[in-house]
């Protein structure tokens, strides 16, 4: 077991290594370049056409499910736990490189959700189903000849693993420990509530999941939102010196040295991918199932997706950390020190709690238990249609039960093996599917260009 772990490790420090990260980003921009900075060219149109009843089609939920699952899957731990890991291993620089990581995101995101639709299929249940292994399989296939389903299945295969852990053991664990730390309920307790309610979600398919998430995801983060907003108003002097903070920590000769990466961009940007999944190829299963035949005003809508995530969410707990005089930076020697070495939830539980003794805790809490389960949820769609790409449709019975079964274990037992597991899987899906867009980047940019002329016609005509 001791060398399947040291392989493992090895395999992750790869998956998430510095090649990776330039692989990522490097996608993004030349996904942002040739698309024009669409990302934030259309977001005020992202946002109209999220809400808008207009253009829908075939699907098994709308556009707004679609984002509403695809940020249940990635606002999670990560918001809360991930930022502020990586604020305590990279310094606050390593915020600044979270929001490159995003504003390039987008792009990506932008592109994942167009191909999704483009390329989806429709199952032998009816319902719709696409990601990166459809658009690799068909695209690929349609543009370059050949046989590159096997470039899929390898997807598929990466993300039925990761879903395990990265989806569901991780995310129950992170919630009952939460629930003991903040009112003393077992783990036990915890993993029962958690499985039973996560199988009376699931048992629907992907529509109850789109009702789920579409009501749990907007109020927790407008909560969390208001919360954070709350606690920088009541500090207002303190948040020009946290900004002051990211942008020196983030070009310190700590941040430029320590190999191909320094340890600050390295943090920021790895912590930034967790956190948003562009490129890792998780969203696009999800905008696959949106009820809209348009695939670049699904592209469009899914762009929001690392802006809501990364550079808003995110950001909040970034912030609320770094007002709340816990990490504190040497102006002579650049040394960060943290408070009672804190890292993780805990540091950003104590930050919050710092402005609001006794609720702040509590708040954080709550986000955590409700972002985590509606990621148990999202990541348990991923899983699925990732599983029936490799298995057929009739393997999902069995997966349902799986999946519940796991998360009780998942809250008792911390199981590290499957956590470094899953974490590295996780890190590889974004190979094939980089591959995947990066190959089919000329379609996107001909798809994007030819709606925006579509358009500009109809204003002039």
């Amino acid at each position: 077991m001791e060398a399947l772990n040291a392989l493992i490790s090895k395999i992750n420090s790869f998956a998430w290594g510095g090649l990776m990260i330039f692989f990522l980003v490097g996608t993004g921009f030349i996904l942002t370049m040739g698309t024009r900075i669409v990302q934030f060219r259309k977001l005020g149109y992202a946002f109209k056409l999220l809400f808008s009843k207009e253009h829908q089609g075939e699907g098994d939920i709308t556009p707004f499910q679609a984002l509403m699952t695809s940020l249940a899957a990635t606002i999670g731990t990560g918001n809360i736990a991930g930022v502020a890991g990586a604020i305590a291993a990279g310094g606050p620089g390593a915020v600044f490189w979270m929001w490159v990581t995003a504003a390039f995101g987008g792009a990506t995101k932008y592109a994942e959700a167009l191909l999704a639709i483009k390329y989806r299929i429709t199952n032998e249940k009816g319902e719709k189903s696409g990601g990166p292994m459809y658009y690799i399989k068909l695209g690929m296939t349609e543009k370059f000849g050949g046989d590159w389903s096997w470039l899929g299945w390898l997807f598929a295969f990466f993300g039925t693993v990761a879903a395990f852990g990265i989806g569901n053991m991780v995310q129950a664990n992170s919630v009952a420990q939460s629930v003991k730390t903040s009112v003393g309920i077992s783990p036990i307790i915890s993993g029962i509530v958690i499985a039973l309610a996560t199988a009376l979600v699931i048992l629907g398919g992907i529509k109850s999941i789109g009702k789920v998430t579409e009501k749990i995801v907007p109020l927790m983060a407008v909560i969390y939102i208001i919360g954070s907003l709350i606690i920088l108003f009541k500090n207002a002097g303190a948040v020009p010196e946290a900004f002051g903070m990211i942008f020196g920590n983030a070009f310190s000769a700590r941040a430029v040295g320590g190999g191909l990466v320094g340890t600050v961009i390295r943090y920021g940007v790895a912590r930034g991918v967790f956190s948003n999944e562009a490129g890792l190829g998780s969203a696009p299963i999800a905008h696959a199932a949106s009820k809209n035949n348009d695939p670049v005003r699904q592209g469009i809508i899914g762009s929001l997706g690392s802006f809501i995530d990364t550079l808003i969410v995110c950001s909040m707990t970034a912030l609320v950390i770094l007002v709340s005089g816990l990490v504190t930076i040497d102006q002579a020697t650049g040394a960060m020190t943290i408070s009672n070495g804190l890292s993780g939830a805990a540091l950003t539980t104590t930050a919050f709690d710092v402005a609001f003794p006794g609720i702040g805790g509590l708040v954080v809490a709550f986000g955590l238990i409700f972002f985590a389960f509606s990621t148990i949820l999202g990541w348990y769609y991923y899983g699925s249609k990732c599983l029936e790409y490799i298995a057929g449709v009739k393997a999902i019975q069995f997966y349902k039960w799986i999946w519940v079964a796991l998360v009780f274990v998942g809250a008792v037992y911390k199981v590290d093996f499957v956590w470094n597991l899953s974490d590295t899987f996780n890190g590889l899906m974004a190979i094939p599917n980089l591959i995947g867009l990066l190959a089919l980047s000329p379609i996107i940019f001909a798809m994007t260009k030819d709606y925006e002329s579509q358009a500009k016609d109809k204003l002039n005509s």
